[in-house]
């Protein structure tokens, strides 16, 4: 596979452009944060903090820009598309389990979108790792996190009914 030569300023604008993309759906996430309706909840144990949550996504979401940043700069035009789809569906499904468990409440339909992310996340660490191992390995702790997340909501499922 030919590296597509790419000068600095086009370079920094296609990481500007994917730190975009990431932040909305970032900022679904944090237009239904959790209420009072979440924090009557039951929780399973090794729940963490309301505060771990923030930390973490926001690394996360930087790591999958510089993920997608890595490999869009490493494929043709004509292979970005069939490269990075997976990518973008995972970014939906990310920003939909926000809205399905905190927005609509709907904690089941919110565990079934999880286990779409987590395949989709996995298409899309196996199709970056193509292009660039470390983009891959970049992803990873966003895999554990969603695996983590998985565990969470099933549990309050569980525990809630």
């Amino acid at each position: 596979m030919t590296v597509p030569s790419v000068v600095p300023r086009h370079s920094l604008m296609v990481f500007l452009g994917w730190l975009l993309v990431v932040a909305l759906v970032a900022m679904i996430g944090a237009l239904t944060s959790p209420g009072a309706w979440y924090a009557e909840l039951e929780k399973p144990p090794l729940t963490p903090p309301g505060w771990v949550f923030s930390v973490v996504w926001t690394i996360l979401y930087l790591l999958m820009a510089i993920a997608a940043w890595r490999v869009t700069l490493r494929v043709s035009p004509e292979q970005r598309g069939t490269v990075l789809w997976p990518f973008v569906a995972q970014l939906v499904a990310n920003g939909l389990w926000s809205l399905l468990f905190f927005g609509m409440n709907l904690m089941v339909f919110a565990l079934l979108d999880l286990v779409l992310l987590w395949g989709l996340l996995l298409l899309t660490i196996r199709r970056f790792a193509r292009i660039s191992s470390l983009a891959a390995w970049l992803l990873v702790p966003y895999l554990a996190w969603v695996s983590f997340a998985g565990y969470l909501n099933a549990g309050i499922v569980w525990l809630n009914g």
